[in-house]
């Protein structure tokens, strides 16, 4: 299958949805490994067989299928020592997160999932969680009728394409809920927020620092908007989140400068500014701490835009690298067929192919 297929871009190790793409879902299989690598959009990635292991800054965590690992934008991570790792992959954008998807946050468990647990400590913007048998031969389903969707008009198919999509999240919801219940993840991460009902000073509260992540918030602000004690207010939010506002206001302010670093070329103390951290010296600590890197070596790494793409060019998007290589398995190794999904170029070579 030609790059032109693919609803993203790619930047080298970095990949991004164009202008009118929605979904993406398909498989993928890791024969050996594949370099560290990001992406700006939010990325699940649910193994269907094989083994391997996942690297990321919250850790190394070995996967078997079942097991599903959902990262936020700009999250870098790869895989290692894999043994023919199969993963279906379902990808989209933060925008339609925050367009179509915005009612997810009302939801419980879809709240859980998508809004508040992948900022939970220790996760750094990735949650991991398993799938029973049942549920992971539903989610194969719901994307191979997405992955089925993928050269039809959005026009007529777009409410199906949400739909099977909703599906895929109420399926990873439950069994995200399932493992806050038991007070931890596959992986170890610590259950924190329990997937329930968001308490609507929450909800208000997340949306005011998500729609003005620039503003020089205090506390003391924040619960003045929401005519709340500012101790009051932290209780709420930590209960709901696992954190205090101040720090989930953290995690969005170093995800939107992931995303500016990897899509502009404005300098890094005018990024810092723009996410609220004019500091650069601060801006540089917070960054590291979210990502492992400073801003710099961040974008050195997973970004060529700024060097390929000078002020006015007309071209947003860099032009793709071609596919990995497609060949045929052997004979007594041989699997099922299926599509290339979300597959992220890297700086290093890359070790996955397309399942014949």
């Amino acid at each position: 299958m030609a790059d032109v297929d693919m609803p993203m871009g790619t930047s080298h190790d970095l990949l991004h949805f164009t202008e009118g793409a929605l979904v993406y879902a398909g498989l993928h299989l890791h024969e050996t490994g594949h370099p560290l690598h990001t992406h700006s959009f939010v990325e699940i990635a649910i193994v269907r067989g094989g083994t391997g292991t996942h690297h990321c800054l919250a850790g190394r965590r070995e996967l078997s299928v079942g097991d599903v690992v959902l990262l936020r934008p700009g999250v870098w991570h790869g895989y290692e020592d894999c043994q023919w790792l199969e993963l279906y992959n379902c990808c989209f954008s933060s925008e339609l997160l925050h367009r179509e998807l915005a009612w997810t946050r009302e939801d419980p468990m879809l709240g859980y999932l998508l809004w508040s647990a992948p900022y939970s400590a220790p996760g750094r913007g990735v949650l991991a969680l398993h799938l029973e048998q049942s549920a992971l031969e539903r989610c194969a389903a719901h994307l191979e009728a997405l992955t089925e969707l993928r050269f039809c008009s959005l026009d007529r198919f777009r409410g199906d394409v949400l739909g099977l999509l909703s599906l895929v999240l109420s399926e990873l919801g439950r069994a995200a809920a399932s493992s806050a219940g038991s007070g931890g993840g596959p992986d170890g991460q610590a259950g924190g927020a329990q997937a329930a009902r968001l308490h609507p000073a929450v909800r208000r509260a997340m949306r005011l620092l998500e729609s003005d992540i620039a503003r020089p918030w205090t506390l003391s602000a924040l619960a003045e908007e929401l005519h709340l004690a500012p101790a009051y207010l932290v209780r709420l939010f930590k209960d709901a989140t696992g954190l205090p506002p101040k720090a989930y206001l953290a995690q969005l302010r170093a995800e939107r400068a992931a995303v500016l670093l990897l899509h502009s070329d404005d300098p890094v103390t005018s990024i810092g500014r723009a996410v609220g951290w004019p500091d650069q010296n601060y801006f540089a600590r917070r960054f590291k701490a979210h990502y492992g890197l400073s801003a710099t070596t961040y974008r050195r790494r997973f970004a060529t835009w700024a060097a390929e793409h000078p002020p006015g060019s007309s071209d947003p998007h860099p032009h793709p690298r071609p596919l990995a290589e497609t060949a045929r398995l052997p004979a007594r190794r041989r699997r099922p067929r299926a599509l290339v999904a979300g597959r992220c170029v890297a700086a290093q070579a890359g070790h996955g192919r397309a399942v014949p």
